[in-house]
């Protein structure tokens, strides 16, 4: 499925129904650049998932603004239509107070919620001002919310841990809305989840919604056995459901992807080239002629970046012959820069990497290039053609969109991909170089065989990981999301009608229009997608 299918599919719903997806992070910022405003994209997987999906449905997207010339570019109404070039949705922008992102941001969000649920041995902290802040902050997104879709029916698609509370709250003042959240991090075991002091408060939030998705089935069944020993409701393990103030939430994994054939078509840009030939100067001589492998990541201590680095150091150490013929290349993007756990992981990371080039490096030749930047799309695009090996090495990880970007990119079906097995992306590429971040000695390994596969295996898999991706796109992700959210709740009722509780026979009959629409538009859209895939073949006429 692509773009114009997915928009075709939610639009069978209902013409008058609103497609609003509310997230902290903003998929455009503007900046000042010389004398002008520039909107920039910036390189984040959520954005990447979720672009495709808002201008499928020409909705509108709520955000944090938090870029310095965001201001200057919205109406009185806090919206600017995007991109630039050829405008196809409303983003409204929300701000905060320095105080708001201290406490819902830097606090509960970073400092307590993110570190519980990737339990990578790091302590979360609580505080009950910054529990007070977030709370705030979702109220002030539900108002946006609530502004935006009016008194017309609309679905409200809700990102990530930031917003937990923000379902309930439309639940509370719209019945009649239709809430879909997607949890993009891991959920925990129930043990761990348990020392949240306000972890009833989270639960009941994210209930507010009629579908509430995860990567995985695992984190589903976490959630749900959370849930059970939490909280008085009733759970359905059978349907995968959770029943509370008479309504269900249904518990569903959706593993995420990207727009796979746009990626491959901005890979190939002249954008992305001129962008290989800055990397390829910074990487200056003593690069040249080396296997280049890369990491591309935040600065994040659950990415695994120094775990990389020390297995690459014990590559070097136990190949010596590798020297001058390997180059690790690692983009790092600078985040949560005021928590002071992030700061720690960067200082070790520098010192990792002046410790390896002073041992391991040589005349012109330095072993690992740390290129700390905010990079943007078609930069991490160039790095992702110019490596042999990519790197994904995350502590853990809901899904790990890196791993299918990179895949996406490589048009030229060479390139091998290192994966943690502890990222959702490895239940699925399983053609991958599969490894244990935690274990040294494996990494090590494993960058020596990605260094030595000879090519015809080297496309063999990527081969197979391509078509996975490029099957379970994006579009896909959001017409199973879409399609689940159709088959469980009824749709047609603006505010107004919901006050009339409508009769079970006609609801029944409703639910049995819509799923005749479902399948009526995938027959229509599968078919579409094939003919003009075929028509594209090399030696095929255009049927």
């Amino acid at each position: 499925m692509e773009a114009a299918a997915l928009g075709h599919f939610v639009s069978g719903l209902d013409k008058a129904t609103k497609v609003i997806i509310v997230s902290n992070r903003q998929p455009w910022f503007h900046e000042r650049v010389a004398e002008r405003i520039r909107a920039f994209r910036p390189a984040s997987g959520l954005v990447t998932a979720l672009e495709p999906i808002i201008e499928a449905v020409g909705g509108t997207w709520i955000a944090h603004g938090s870029a310095p010339a965001d201001r200057l570019v919205v109406d009185r109404k806090n919206r600017v239509r995007l991109p630039e070039e050829n405008p196809r949705f409303t983003l409204r922008r929300l701000w905060l107070t320095p105080k708001e992102e201290e406490g819902y941001y830097n606090g509960i969000s970073n400092r307590a919620l993110w570190p519980l649920c990737h339990i990578v041995y790091t302590k979360p902290r609580f505080s009950r001002s910054d529990w007070e802040t977030y709370r705030d902050v979702n109220k002030r997104f539900s108002d946006a919310v609530l502004d935006e879709a009016g008194n017309s029916p609309a679905i409200v698609f809700t990102q990530d841990f930031h917003l937990a509370l923000l379902p309930r709250l439309l639940r509370e003042a719209r019945p009649d809305l239709k809430l879909i959240q997607f949890w993009h991090i891991p959920w925990p075991n129930r043990e761990a989840f348990r020392i949240f002091p306000w972890s009833e408060e989270i639960l009941d939030g994210l209930l507010g919604n009629d579908l509430l998705g995860f990567h995985i089935q695992y984190h589903c069944n976490n959630f749900l056995d959370t849930v059970d020993k939490s909280m008085e409701t009733k759970v359905d393990y059978e349907n995968f459901s959770v029943w509370r103030g008479g309504r269900p939430t249904f518990i569903r994994p959706f593993p995420i992807s990207v727009d796979f054939r746009q990626i491959g078509i901005d890979a190939g840009s002249q954008t992305v080239q001129a962008k290989k030939e800055d990397f390829t100067r910074q990487l200056g001589p003593g690069a040249a002629g080396t296997k280049i492998f890369v990491g591309a990541d935040r600065i994040d201590y659950t990415k695994g970046i120094p775990e990389r680095l020390r297995g690459f150091d014990l590559l070097l150490q136990r190949n010596p012959d590798l020297k001058g013929k390997v180059t690790l290349m690692q983009l790092a993007a600078p985040s949560r820069t005021q928590i002071e756990e992030y700061r720690s992981v960067s200082d070790e990371i520098e010192r990792l990497v002046e410790s390896i080039n002073r041992r391991h490096g040589s005349g012109a030749w330095r072993p690992v290039r740390f290129l700390r930047a905010n990079h943007d799309y078609h930069a991490v695009l160039a790095a992702y053609r110019m490596a042999d090996v990519v790197l994904v090495t995350s502590l853990h990880d809901g899904m790990n969109l890196v791993a299918k970007e990179y895949i996406a990119a490589r048009t030229d079906g060479d390139g091998v991909l290192l994966l943690s097995e502890y990222t959702g992306a490895a239940r699925e590429l399983t053609d991958a170089l599969l490894v244990n971040p935690y274990d040294t000695d494996q990494l090590a390994d494993a960058m020596l065989q990605a260094f030595r596969m000879p090519e015809r295996e080297r496309r063999h898999r990527m081969a197979r990981m391509r078509a996975h991706v490029e099957r379970h796109n994006i579009y896909e992700w959001g017409r199973r999301i879409f399609e689940e959210l159709l088959r469980r709740v009824s749709f047609g009722k603006g505010r107004d009608a919901a006050r009339k509780p409508p009769r079970q026979q006609r609801a029944a009959g409703r639910n049995h229009m819509h799923l005749a629409v479902v399948r009526y538009l995938t027959y229509r859209c599968s078919s579409a997608i094939l003919k003009k895939v075929n028509s594209r073949l090399p030696g095929k006429p255009a049927q």
